[in-house]
C-alpha cells in the first residue's frame, strides 16, 4: 500500500499552501459510489421517522399534497375519496427554446459602469446597466405543469376511518378508507426503473370498486382514448411553438369491466384496478408520444410484484444508505398534528429526523442520473407560471438543492447538477467573450434548460457573474467525496479551469490596487454610501471575491492532483495574492462590501458575506478563530433585525451555526424552520413552496454530526443538548469515507469509519481516543498526532476503523 499525507489535507481550502504541499501526494483510485462494507441490517418495522401520514385528504396542492417522482416524473396526490386529483410533471416541460439572448451593447458600456461605480455613483451606474448589459431579452420562460389526472369514485363522499400516508422508505402513497364494511385502499410509487407512476387500488367487497378517470391541463389538449384500456393526452407549449408532450394512461381491472368513451377511462364494478401512466416530451430531438407508449407498454407487460420489487430495490439502494435515530419519545401522532406541536413548544427529535429524511427522499424523487437537476420546486410545479418559473436560481438556490448530495450519501443523485453545469459551457463562452471580452465561460443569477447565461431579470438582481463559478464548487466537492481522479480529470476540472479563466480576464484593478469584480452586488441586498445614497450594483463585493478565491484553490488542487498546467497555476496565485481578503467591519461583523457601508435592510434575507464560512470552508473556528467570531456577530446582527425570515435563509442559518460549532443555535434555528416554514407535508415555504429549505435543512443536519471541510473530519461537531442519546449510519465525510456514530449523555460512544479510497485519515477530536480495526475490541492502529486535538493514521481501502474513547 501506498504511503500517503492525509488526503484530508488536500480537501481543505481554508490555506492554499496546505492545499498545495498535500495535493501532491499520489492520489488514490477511483471508488465505486455504491461501495459497502458490512452494512448493518435494517430494521423491519418502519418507523415514524419514516412515514408521513394523516387523517384527512389534502385540500391545499402547496402545504398539503404529498409528492412522488422517479427523477423525471413526478405527481402531487392530494388523497381525496370521491374527487381525486393528482397533479403531474415532466421536468424536460420547459415552455421556450433555445435563443440568442447576447446583448450587443454591453462591451461597450462596461467600462462606463465600472467607473461610475468607482466614483460612487450607483444610480446613474444601475440605469446604464439596466439599458444596455442586461440580456435581450432578460426573462426567462417557465417550468410547466404536464396536467391533472383526474378520478372520480361516485358515493366515496363520506367515508370513515380514513388515512393518508407517504412512507419513505418505500417510497409509496397509500390512501385507505371504508365506506360501511367495505374497506377501500389505494398505493401509488413511481418507478424509476420502469418509468412510470403506477396505481393500484382495491376494495374488500368484490365487485365493489367504480372510478372514471380523465386527464386535463390549463391550456387546450387533445385527449382520446386507445384499444378500450388507454387515454392519452396530446398537447404542444407556447400556441404549437414550444414542445410536444403525451401522457399515457392505461388501466386493467380484475372483475368488472372497463370503457373508454371519448376523453375518459371508466372502470365499472370491479374488484381491484390498476393504472399505469407514463410521458414523455419532444426535449433533445425525442418522441413524445413513443416514448409515454413505449414506457406504458412495457411496464403493462410485468406482473404488479414485479413493478413493485424493481422500484424498491432501485429505491432503497440510495434511501437506506442512512439511518437516523436523534432519541426522544417515539411519537405516533398524524405528521401535521406532530407539526402544530412543535409549533406550540413541545421537543420532538424524531420530527428532525423524519425533515432529515424527507429531504433525502425528495433529491433522490427529483434527481437523478440522466434527468434533469431539480430546480426551486425540485420536480413539482403547479400551473402555466410557478413561482419565479421554477427556474435554476444560480445566487444560492441551485446549490442548497444539492448540500446534502454528498455528505448524505447520494453521491448519483449529484450527476444531473454536473450535466447542466456542462451544458452552460458553450453559451456561457460566448457571454463571457461578448458581454465582457474574456475568455472562459460565466453564468449569472438564473438559468434553464435552455442554456441562457446572460445577465437576467433586472439588474438589480441578475448583474452578478458569479452562478457558473458557484456551481464549480459542487464539481471539486464530488472530488473531495469521493477521490474520483477520472471524473476530477475528465468532467470536472475542465469546467473549473474554464470559469477561473474567465475571471482572469475579468478581474479589474480597484483605486486600493486590489483585484475586484464588478460590475456586480451582494445578492439582492443593498448598501448606503456616506452621503445618503442607495445602491445595489457595486466593485468586489465579499462574496464575489470568496467565490473566486475558492474556485482558484480549488482549480490550484485539482491542477495538482493531475499534474497539469504548471502555468497556469502561477497565474491563479499570483492573482491569489491581489484579491482583497475577508475583513471584519466597525461592528465586528464580516464586511459584506469592499468599503464597510451601512445596511438599509440589516437583517435582509440573503447572508452572502458568510460564503466563506459555508458552503465555503475559508472562515473555520480553528484555522481562522477572529473571522469565526465576526461570522458569529454577523449571524447574530442579521438575527436582531429579522433574518432568516425565508425558508431557504433559516435553512442557511443551521448551516452557518453548526459550522461555528455551536450546537445548539442550530438546533434553536431548524426548530425556528419547523415552526415558520415547513407546511404540513413537510415542504418548505419561502413562501410560497421552494425546496430548497428541505435540502438545505438535511445538509444543515449533516453539518450538526459530522464536518470534514476544514482539513480533518470531525464527530459530532455541533450537537445540541437537547439530542443527548442517538445514532447515524452511512454519512460521508471528504476523502472517501463513511462514517457510523453512536452518542450517549452528548458524548461519542464509538465511531465506525469505512475508508472507501484507503487514503489516511486525519481526525479532529476533543478528548484522546483510540483506533481500532475491524471492530472496538480490534487491534490498535498506530496514530500520528499533527498538533493537540489532531490525530492522523493510514487506512486501507474497504478497511473499518473504530474511534473509541479513552
Amino acid at each position: 500500500m501506498l504511503n500517503r499525507p492525509s488526503v484530508h489535507g488536500l480537501l481543505s481550502s481554508c490555506l492554499i499552501a496546505g492545499i498545495l504541499l498535500l495535493a501532491g501526494c499520489a492520489t488514490p483510485p477511483s471508488v465505486p459510489h455504491r461501495a459497502r462494507v458490512d452494512t448493518p441490517p435494517r430494521p423491519p418495522a418502519v418507523l415514524q421517522e419514516h412515514l408521513l401520514w394523516y387523517l384527512a385528504p389534502a385540500t391545499d396542492w402547496e402545504k398539503e399534497a404529498l409528492p412522488i417522482g422517479n427523477g423525471r416524473l413526478g405527481a402531487m396526490v392530494f388523497g381525496r375519496t370521491a374527487n381525486e386529483r393528482i397533479q403531474l410533471n415532466e421536468d424536460t416541460l420547459w415552455s421556450g427554446g433555445p435563443r440568442d439572448c447576447q446583448n450587443p451593447d454591453a462591451l461597450k458600456f462596461l467600462p462606463d459602469v465600472r467607473e461610475l461605480l468607482f466614483d460612487g455613483r450607483p444610480a446613474e451606474a444601475m440605469q446604464i446597466a439596466n439599458q444596455y448589459l442586461m440580456g435581450q431579452p432578460r426573462t426567462l420562460r417557465p417550468y410547466q405543469t404536464l396536467g391533472d389526472l383526474r378520478l372520480t369514485l361516485p358515493g366515496h363522499e363520506n367515508v370513515e376511518d380514513y388515512r393518508r400516508e407517504l412512507n419513505l422508505d418505500t417510497a409509496t402513497i397509500r390512501i385507505s378508507y371504508r365506506i360501511g364494511q367495505v374497506r377501500y385502499t389505494r398505493e401509488i410509487f413511481a418507478s424509476h426503473p420502469d418509468q412510470v407512476i403506477v396505481m393500484r387500488f382495491s376494495c374488500s367487497q368484490p365487485g365493489g370498486l367504480t372510478l372514471i378517470a380523465s386527464l386535463d391541463r390549463p391550456e387546450p389538449t387533445i385527449a382520446s382514448t386507445r384499444d378500450g384500456h388507454t387515454l392519452l393526452m396530446d398537447g404542444n407549449l407556447d400556441h404549437g411553438n414550444g414542445l410536444d408532450f403525451r401522457v399515457t394512461l392505461r388501466a386493467q381491472a380484475e372483475g368488472g369491466r372497463i370503457f373508454a368513451p371519448e376523453r375518459r377511462l371508466e372502470i365499472r364494478d370491479a374488484t381491484s384496478a390498476t393504472l399505469w401512466l407514463g410521458a414523455a416530451t419532444s426535449f433533445g430531438g425525442r418522441d413524445a408520444s413513443g416514448g409515454a407508449d413505449e414506457a406504458v407498454a412495457r411496464a403493462v407487460e410485468k406482473p404488479l410484484s414485479t413493478l413493485r420489487s424493481a422500484h424498491l430495490a432501485d429505491y432503497q439502494s440510495l434511501y437506506r444508505r442512512v439511518l437516523l435515530d436523534l432519541g426522544g419519545e417515539a411519537s405516533y401522532l398524524p405528521t401535521d398534528q406532530r407539526l402544530a406541536r412543535v409549533k406550540d413548544g413541545f421537543e420532538d427529535p424524531g420530527l428532525a429526523a423524519l425533515l432529515f429524511q424527507f429531504g433525502r427522499y425528495l433529491l433522490i424523487s427529483s434527481s437523478r442520473p440522466g434527468d434533469l437537476p431539480a430546480n426551486l420546486q425540485g420536480l413539482w410545479a403547479d400551473g402555466l407560471n410557478p413561482p419565479w418559473n421554477s427556474d435554476y436560481h444560480l445566487n444560492i438556490n441551485l446549490e442548497m438543492n444539492y448540500w446534502p448530495a454528498e455528505p448524505a450519501n447520494l453521491s448519483e443523485c449529484h450527476q444531473p447538477l454536473f450535466q447542466l453545469i456542462e451544458s452552460l459551457r458553450d453559451p456561457g463562452r460566448e457571454t463571457a467573450r461578448r458581454q465582457y471580452g474574456a475568455g472562459g465561460w460565466v453564468a449569472h443569477h438564473i438559468t434553464d434548460v435552455w442554456g441562457f447565461t446572460v445577465p437576467g431579470d433586472g439588474a438589480q438582481w441578475g448583474l452578478w457573474p458569479m452562478g457558473g463559478a458557484w456551481l464549480c464548487q459542487h464539481l471539486w466537492e464530488h472530488y473531495a467525496f469521493t477521490l474520483d481522479e477520472r471524473f476530477l480529470r475528465d468532467r470536472a476540472y475542465p469546467v473549473m479551469r474554464e470559469a477561473a479563466q474567465f475571471f482572469l480576464d475579468y478581474l479589474v484593478e480597484d483605486p486600493k490596487g486590489r483585484l475586484v469584480t464588478g460590475p456586480s452586488m451582494s445578492p439582492e441586498n443593498s448598501y448606503r454610501l456616506p452621503d445618503g445614497t442607495t445602491g445595489v450594483l457595486c466593485m468586489g463585493p465579499s462574496m464575489d471575491t470568496q467565490i473566486v478565491r475558492d474556485l482558484f484553490q480549488h482549480c490550484l488542487a485539482a491542477a495538482t492532483v493531475l499534474d497539469l498546467d504548471p502555468a497556469f497555476r502561477s497565474q491563479l496565485q499570483t492573482t491569489l495574492k491581489r484579491l482583497p481578503p475577508t475583513q471584519v467591519g466597525k461592528h465586528g461583523q464580516i464586511m459584506e462590501w469592499s468599503e464597510d457601508y451601512e445596511e438599509p435592510e440589516p437583517g435582509h434575507r440573503h447572508i452572502s458575506h458568510l460564503f466563506a464560512l459555508h458552503p465555503g470552508s475559508e472562515i473555520t473556528p480553528h484555522e481562522t478563530p477572529k473571522l469565526a467570531r465576526a461570522a458569529r456577530v454577523t449571524l447574530e446582527r442579521r438575527l436582531a433585525n429579522g433574518g432568516g425570515h425565508t425558508g431557504w435563509s433559516r435553512a442557511w442559518i443551521i448551516n452557518f451555526w453548526a459550522r461555528l460549532g455551536d450546537g445548539n443555535e442550530a438546533r434553536r434555528h431548524l426548530v425556528e424552520l419547523l415552526k415558520q416554514s415547513i407546511a404540513p407535508n413537510l415542504l418548505d415555504l419561502h413562501p410560497p413552496f421552494q425546496i430548497d429549505g428541505n435540502f438545505g435543512a438535511t445538509a444543515g443536519i449533516c453539518e450538526m454530526l459530522l464536518q470534514s471541510h476544514a482539513g480533518a473530519i470531525e464527530l459530532l461537531p455541533a450537537l445540541p443538548g437537547s439530542w443527548p442519546e442517538g445514532r447515524v449510519s452511512g454519512l460521508r465525510a471528504r476523502g472517501g469515507f463513511e462514517v457510523d456514530l453512536e452518542w450517549h449523555e452528548g458524548e461519542l460512544v464509538r465511531a465506525r469509519l469505512i475508508s472507501l479510497a484507503g487514503a489516511a485519515c486525519r481526525l479532529r477530536v476533543a478528548n484522546p481516543v483510540q483506533i481500532r480495526r475491524n471492530s472496538p475490541d480490534g487491534s490498535r492502529v498506530t496514530v500520528v498526532s499533527k498538533e493537540p486535538g489532531l490525530v492522523e493514521f493510514e487506512t486501507r481501502r474497504g478497511g473499518q476503523y473504530f474511534v473509541v474513547p479513552e
